[in-house]
């Protein structure tokens, strides 16, 4: 499953291969509330076809009625808003006062988008920097954290998995969050020393290690870009992983489990070299609470989780695992 940038982009690349003109529009900056974010990207071909999102949907209608009215006229790249007035702001679909700016770049062979989506392929973090007056494209290694950047010259974006999670555990409920991670734009690996769930691995875009998980660990040199999730319900496998994720400066480590099971996890770790300080950051039973039953529901509850600390959404705005009463019906082994 890939991500929703991807899939413009990829998109974009099929277009300029089978003849046809387009144009990236690229969310560079807003005022106000707005429905999509910086970078948010959409595409919008010479017949009128187009691909992910920067509004709730007015502002696409309005790019693709100029195409279809007009064709694809730009030869070089253009910074335009919506949304300046009161009455734009209510035509366009944004808030009262909103203001949406974008970055529209007519693209043909010399775009690089095939070259992008090349080192893409490969899971590298690529920064892709378009010259405003010439609609020279360059390609270079992105530095982690990185954002947007607008100027009078140039416009500068991000491309790639912005985040890494490694999953513990090849299972089924592994799968389920690994689809969903890569399509949020993470880097996902996959550790599990166990042959007999790696031999039955189908995600062919996702990272299968055969290593023992403490050990990975420590080599990816987890930061603050990066998450930990143990899903093997095996001490043996998940409790060094842990302890080695604790102490590292990953913004989230979580892990699977009953109530029970992670109190008895809670104390096995402060056998071990971990302080109460770092046993607070331990999410677990892992996820929010939303009923969860399934194993894609129980994946769908983890990144929940995983997003709202990522977006540092306050403690007691999030309802979890670890705070909801047993709902009835509800398998101990979900949580």
């Amino acid at each position: 499953m890939d991500s929703i940038d991807l899939e413009v982009l990829k998109t974009s690349a099929a277009w300029i291969a089978t003849g046809h003109r387009c144009e990236l529009v690229t969310v560079v900056k807003t005022w106000g509330s707005s429905p999509r974010p910086v970078g948010a990207l959409l595409a919008v071909c010479d017949d009128g076809r187009v691909v992910g999102s920067v509004s709730g949907g007015c502002i696409e209608d309005d790019l693709i009625d100029r195409v279809r009215q007009h064709g694809i006229t730009r030869t070089l790249p253009e910074v335009v808003s919506y949304g300046i007035t009161a009455d734009e702001a209510h035509r366009f679909g944004l808030p009262c006062g909103g203001t949406i700016e974008l970055a529209i770049e007519p693209l043909g062979p010399h775009s690089g988008i095939d070259e992008l989506l090349r080192r893409l392929e490969q899971h590298q973090l690529v920064e892709r920097r378009v010259d405003l007056k010439t609609g020279a494209i360059t390609l270079d290694k992105a530095v982690a954290g990185s954002v947007l950047t607008l100027t009078d010259e140039h416009f500068i974006t991000q491309h790639g998995p912005r985040w890494r999670l490694l999953i513990i555990g090849a299972g089924q409920l592994s799968r389920f969050v690994a689809q969903i991670a890569t399509a949020m734009d993470y880097h996902v690996t996959v550790c599990d020393p166990r042959e007999e769930y790696r031999a039955g691995w189908t995600l062919p875009d996702v990272q299968l290690v055969h290593a023992m998980p403490d050990d990975l660990v420590i080599e990816m040199k987890l930061d603050r870009r990066s998450a930990v999730v143990a899903l093997t319900h095996d001490p043996k496998l998940d409790d060094l992983a842990l302890m080695e994720a604790l102490k590292s400066d990953a913004f989230y480590v979580g892990a699977i489990g009953s109530r029970a099971n992670n109190a008895k996890r809670r104390e096995r770790l402060l056998q071990f070299d971990v302080t109460e300080e770092q046993l607070a950051r331990l999410h677990g039973p892992v996820g929010l609470y939303i009923g969860s039953k399934t194993p894609a529901e129980i994946a769908i509850s983890i990144l929940a989780e995983m997003t709202a600390v990522k977006n540092g959404v306050p403690q007691s705005l999030q309802v979890n695992h670890a705070a909801a009463l047993e709902a009835p019906g509800t398998a101990s082994c979900a949580v």
